[in-house]
């Protein structure tokens, strides 16, 4: 099954005109921000091939980010690793979606938001939709903005603190990253709320 213009359209048939998906990609890993996209689409100008970012490879996503840049309105927006350990990340994760609805060139007036919780502080009318980021192409375009703003990010963070292999783990808590965190220790960069890095930090 590949997202469609469904849910654009049902929106449209009640009388909202600016739909736009919003998604967010980053709620697992041990480091950095995590970071959510908005984006409306022009229902005359999608770009083919809109897809899940997962189900895409990251030459694919890139590809398809210029494209979503050069006909749509988009809006990328982050929620600090501190916001994530003041709060949890599922809360930083609705901060990071607000944000980006907020950063949008106009404002929409209807949102598709990923997922099965409305972000609290939200103001415009939305709907939610499980796995939407392969059920919508606004989702999907969403997710694919996310995806790559959010990999940038980690690549320079890479550079900074190199040895936890975020280049490659973006910041995921695999093998490498894990016996990196026991070696090197938690940089600023960790989330010290997620247990991994606060048994690390306890051990101390």
């Amino acid at each position: 099954m590949e997202p469609d213009y469904t849910f654009e359209i049902a929106a449209q048939a009640r009388g909202f005109a600016r739909i736009a998906g919003v998604d967010e990609v980053g709620r697992g890993p041990l480091a950095g921000p995590v970071t959510a996209a908005a984006v409306v689409l022009d229902p005359a100008r999608i770009p083919a091939g809109l897809n899940d970012s997962k189900k895409l490879s990251a030459k694919k996503r890139e590809a398809l980010y210029k494209q979503i840049l050069e006909v749509a309105d988009v809006s990328v927006a982050h929620a600090t690793v501190e916001e994530i350990d003041e709060h949890n990340i599922l809360r930083a994760s609705h901060i990071a979606m607000v944000r980006a609805l907020e950063g949008l060139k106009t404002p929409p007036d209807y949102c598709l938001i990923d997922g099965n919780m409305l972000p609290r502080g939200l103001t415009l009318p939305a709907e939610t939709i499980i796995k939407g980021d392969g059920r919508s192409v606004s989702i999907s375009a969403a997710s694919i903005a996310a995806k790559v703003c959010r990999d940038c990010v980690m690549l320079s963070l890479a550079q900074q603190h190199p040895g936890y292999g975020w280049e490659t783990n973006m910041g995921y808590g695999s093998k490498s990253h894990m016996s990196a965190l026991q070696n090197l220790g938690v940089t600023p960069h960790h989330r010290r709320s997620f247990k991994p890095v606060h048994n690390i930090l306890w051990q101390e």
